[in-house]
């Protein structure tokens, strides 16, 4: 696959062991995991949901998950069946999060973001903001020139005389510890976002980095993503992080 595990990576099944009860883990230790194949819906929502729990526990550290799922629709809380057409007969399941329906796939690098905000400030629209600028200059990296558009959710580049999504973000928070995050179009089949109306927005087009010309994409922008890390933390903060 595109997405090969790295060294010190942990997999579903191999997680490091939890702490002792009542642990308080630095606001730095992050865990970053990257899931090599095809994780299946359900076994990373129910993945995400304890890891949340633990985190409100003080049993486990914060999670950047990275991971591709197999074709599949998910239901934002606004979603609205109108938008829906599913010719392919993906299956569509109930997200939690907030917007409406959104395209899983191969080719697609998804990210979840699960951070407790009660150490990194109570703002769900400073956290939206910094997750967006994350995105933002992790593309800028690989030379994709991607904007983030007011009133308009997503991710966004040039494309010929319009604009088109490359990526989409859809988050919940529950008890100040937040749940899902992003997806980033490495090369997807761009075809399989027809059976919806991707985000609600029907006027724009849908590309990828692949359609764009950027080789190796997914596996340059996890790194870009990486890197980015600390500086995306900091701004969380009201900080940004010095050279």
């Amino acid at each position: 696959m595109r997405n090969p595990a790295r060294a010190g990576n942990h997999s579903l099944a191999e997680q490091p062991r939890p702490a002792d009860a009542g642990a308080v883990f630095p606001a730095g230790d992050i865990e970053w995991r990257v899931t090599p194949g095809l994780t299946p819906y359900p076994e990373a929502l129910a993945e995400m949901e304890r890891r949340v729990e633990a985190i409100q526990a003080g049993t486990a550290p914060e999670l950047v998950w990275l991971l591709e799922h197999p074709p599949l629709f998910t239901a934002g809380t606004s979603a609205d069946s109108a938008e829906l057409f599913n010719p392919q007969g993906f299956p569509v399941y109930e997200a939690g999060r907030g917007g409406r329906y959104t395209y899983h796939g191969p080719g697609q690098r998804v990210g979840y973001v699960v951070l407790d905000l009660n150490r990194r400030g109570r703002d769900v629209r400073a956290f939206v903001h910094a997750l967006e600028g994350w995105l933002i200059d992790a593309l800028a990296q690989l030379g994709v020139s991607a904007f983030a558009v007011p009133d308009r959710i997503g991710i966004w580049v040039k494309h010929g005389n319009t604009e088109a999504k490359v990526g989409a973000i859809g988050v919940r928070v529950r008890r100040w510890v937040t749940m899902h995050g992003f997806s980033i179009n490495a090369d997807p089949e761009l075809s399989h976002f027809s059976g919806i109306v991707p985000c609600g927005i029907a006027e724009f087009p849908v590309t990828s980095l692949g359609e764009m010309g950027v080789s190796q994409g997914q596996e340059r922008f996890d790194l870009a993503l990486r890197q980015g890390l600390g500086r995306f933390l900091f701004s969380l903060e009201g900080r940004i992080e010095k050279a």
